[in-house]
């Protein structure tokens, strides 16, 4: 048996926190934890479950890295999703862009404004 139980939470580093949560929040609809901690930086967390993800105001290492256009072939976070086709017109709508998953599962890659890919699948 492996010494690790279950993932806690996923790190994402943000440039423009405004635009993240406008993403997070209004896009994805996420509600912002209370139980983050002051910090010497600026972020939030979003509690999923019992999990969190962890947006992290700071500068990328990465800055300018050019990222694969499918979010599938580059790392990212995967959500389950209450419903599919309602994620679909909300992206749609939103103007996000997105492709779906190559498996053929109900699944789909987007990125955040900072180029963070996340699958959203069923």
């Amino acid at each position: 048996m492996s010494i690790i139980k279950r993932l806690h939470h996923a790190s994402l580093l943000v440039s423009d926190l405004a635009a993240s949560r406008a993403f997070y929040e209004g896009v994805l609809e996420l509600e912002p934890s209370p139980l983050r901690p002051v910090m010497g930086f600026d972020g939030v967390w979003y509690e999923i479950g019992e999990q969190q993800i962890h947006l992290l105001a700071l500068p990328s290492p990465e800055q300018g890295l050019e990222r694969p256009s499918h979010g599938g072939r580059d790392r990212h976070t995967a959500l389950f999703v209450h419903d599919f086709d309602a994620l679909i017109e909300r992206l749609e709508s939103t103007g996000t862009a997105f492709t779906f998953s190559q498996s053929g599962r109900r699944a789909l890659f987007c990125r955040d404004p900072d180029g963070n890919a996340l699958e959203l699948m069923e």
